[in-house]
């Protein structure tokens, strides 16, 4: 029986590779998403029911489940070296004439992260980041979930290629919009959402971030290629996404041509580039240039400059955040940016306007940062009409109706109603969210339903809801219901920290509020507090404890902490510190540590009694640095502090 359940779950691996490679790779699928998931998930029962039949590189990796601990060291067997940009035509010209060839090839410059990928007798044995060219990180696991990354190949030697992962535009534009929603910090740009998705320690997460890859290069293969285009030839014959709009091309004229075409593309692609990548197209004309130790001679990457074009500006908005941050945003006419149409543009904060001067009916020029978030980079002050006058922000919050305040010397303004309607969503999704008060099964949309349907107005109302309320979140609701309220009745001893946290005060993160629950120990006890009082506490400056006096002086916030102490929510703090043999002793973190993330190395430190600061000063007792430690090791050597390593960290608390 196993021999036929072993041979069903192969022919299944191989059909869901060949389905996958149609849809992904070629864009020509075969068969429905339906019948695609059938295959799909019969493969998953009969791998759960025969674990050791499962395959390593089985298809059902797509969807992620490793969870590491940490990234292992991997050093690459040939450098993955960078490339020298050249910014104009002349620059471009200058290479060309250097490096005399019977052709070069021309390719997309993808804006992303690179990776090797390496196989071994068919199978895809690494995956791991460029890191510094010579040492990255293996993210094999995470590299699996990404659908047009082959597995298995038809090739039985050694083969290393590289590869840049992206994230597509509209998996960009959905992840933020998600992260918006929840109160997270958003990405600047898909390179940046792409290179913190890859790095994952939860391979689900990778999975669900909707990443992609092009393949452009051969590293290292037990089989000789006369040229690049050949070789990207037999990996795409693989069934690899190969680097798109790729040309040989052979006069100066011919690639400003191709450069200039790409670059009208540019716009309608669904991926970033942020340029195009020119190379010497015969593989032993690259050995006979070599390179200059740092890049090769016999390429460069002509970088596209950003697209910035003028409009009108007619209104100046604002919304209010997460933390009721008050941020200004600007609405104009409609220009036609990196192919979408235009219409706002943030505006950041009061500063930020009143240092360019801009104006309702100024003519602005306007860009897209890294070709997604839409800025205003400076006004046309020459065709500034008559009449403008320079903007105020308002004194109301818009939502509310209730008075807004401006840090003393900061940018921001805020509302510090915590009934705030505009803030509701996001504090709620924050509120939840893991390192605050841990509700498992209340994400976004479940919260977003609970607020339509007006069962909480506040967070305080979570743990005031009936099992049968929770219906309204859909149809088979039964299992979720009963999980969700018996998350939030054990998150209800979370402790005084967590609460604090949870609550979204301006500022006040993880770490400071554990310095104030570990101090005043009772939430009742922050209603009296003043700003000289809080600023006795360690790394708590004057405005952070500004923003707490404000928030615990508003009337809606005692009305709140009232109901959450009614219903049973720990408002005290009780320290889990056992052993306190770093009582006194201040850390400072810097660089990456082999095995350890800051979060965990500070987590650790904070377990026997030691705090963790941002800076190095007369008063840090240790810094303890990683590989690419920066600014911070320099002070510390040049104050006298003493430097110790993580095992060095670990060996104190032996």
């Amino acid at each position: 029986m196993s021999k036929a359940i072993e041979k069903e779950m192969r022919e299944l691996e191989k059909k869901l590779e060949y389905h996958s490679k149609k849809y992904y790779i070629e864009d020509s699928p075969e068969i429905s998403d339906f019948e695609y998931d059938e295959m799909f998930y019969r493969l998953v029962k009969l791998e759960n029911e025969n674990p050791e039949l499962a395959s390593s590189n089985s298809p059902t990796k797509r969807v992620g489940g490793a969870v590491l601990d940490k990234f292992e060291k991997v050093t690459h067997n040939v450098r993955m070296g960078s490339l020298r940009d050249v910014f104009d035509f002349d620059e471009l010209n200058d290479f060309i004439e250097k490096t005399p060839c019977s052709g070069y090839s021309v390719e997309c410059k993808i804006d992303g992260l690179s990776v090797s990928l390496v196989y071994d007798n068919g199978e895809l044995t690494i995956g791991s980041t460029r890191g510094d060219g010579l040492v990255g990180e293996n993210v094999t696991e995470n590299l699996k979930t990404i659908p047009s990354i082959p597995l298995r190949i038809d090739y039985k030697g050694h083969l290393e290629v590289r590869g840049e992962v992206f994230m597509p535009r509209e998996s960009f534009i959905k992840l933020n919009e998600k992260r918006e929603l929840d109160g997270e910090q958003l990405f600047a740009n898909p390179r940046n959402a792409a290179a913190g998705s890859l790095r994952q320690l939860d391979s689900k997460i990778t999975a669900s971030r909707k990443l992609d890859i092009f393949i452009f290069n051969i590293q290292e293969c037990d089989r000789t290629f006369f040229t690049h285009e050949e070789g990207l030839k037999f990996l795409k014959s693989l069934g690899f996404k190969t680097v798109p709009y790729l040309a040989v091309l052979d006069t100066f004229t011919q690639i400003t041509d191709k450069i200039s075409e790409i670059g009208v593309l540019r716009s309608s692609l669904s991926f970033d580039i942020d340029g195009v990548v020119i190379k010497v197209n015969d593989i032993a004309m690259r050995e006979e240039y070599g390179d200059t130790g740092a890049v090769p001679k016999w390429a460069v990457a002509y970088k596209f400059p950003p697209e910035e074009k003028e409009t009108v500006l007619r209104e100046i908005c604002v919304n209010v955040g997460r933390t009721g941050v008050i941020t200004p945003y600007a609405v104009f006419d409609t220009v036609h940016l990196a192919g979408t149409s235009v219409t706002k543009a943030t505006l950041h904060n009061y500063d930020f306007i009143s240092e360019r001067d801009i104006r309702i009916g100024d003519t602005v020029i306007v860009r897209k940062a890294g070709d997604i978030i839409p800025e205003i980079v400076k006004v046309n002050k020459d065709k500034r009409p008559n009449g403008t006058v320079p903007f105020e922000m308002p004194r109301l919050c818009p939502s509310c109706n209730e008075p807004i305040y401006r840090e003393q010397d900061q940018a921001a303004y805020y509302c510090t109603n915590s009934a705030c309607p505009a803030q509701l969503l996001r504090n709620l999704s924050h509120f939840v969210s893991r390192d605050a008060m841990n509700i498992d099964g209340l994400g976004s949309a479940q919260i977003a339903a609970m607020v339509e349907a007006e069962l909480i107005k506040d967070a305080a109302d979570l743990y005031y809801l009936k099992k049968e309320q929770l219906y309204v979140l859909g149809k088979k609701v039964d299992t979720l219901a009963t999980n969700i309220v018996n998350s939030i009745e054990a998150s209800k001893d979370r402790g005084l920290d967590k609460l604090l946290y949870a609550l979204g005060i301006h500022q006040v993160g993880e770490k400071v509020s554990k310095l104030l629950a570990a101090k005043f120990l009772n939430i009742d006890t922050f209603f009296t507090l003043t700003v000289e009082q809080l600023c006795e506490v360690n790394d708590i400056g004057e405005i952070t404890a500004q923003n707490i006096v404000n928030f615990f002086t508003h009337q809606k916030t005692a009305e709140l902490i009232e109901k959450f102490k009614a219903a049973g929510v720990k408002t005290t703090y009780e320290s889990d510190v056992t052993d306190t043999r770093f009582e006194g002793m201040t850390f400072v973190l810097t660089g990456t540590l082999p095995t350890m993330d800051r979060k965990e190395a500070s987590a650790l430190i904070e377990k026997f009694g030691g705090k963790t600061s941002g800076s190095v000063s007369k008063k840090t007792t240790y810094v303890l640095a990683g590989e690419e430690a920066g600014s911070k090791l320099t002070k510390a050597k040049e104050l006298g502090i003493k430097i110790i390593s993580e095992n060095d960290l670990l060996d104190m608390i032996k």
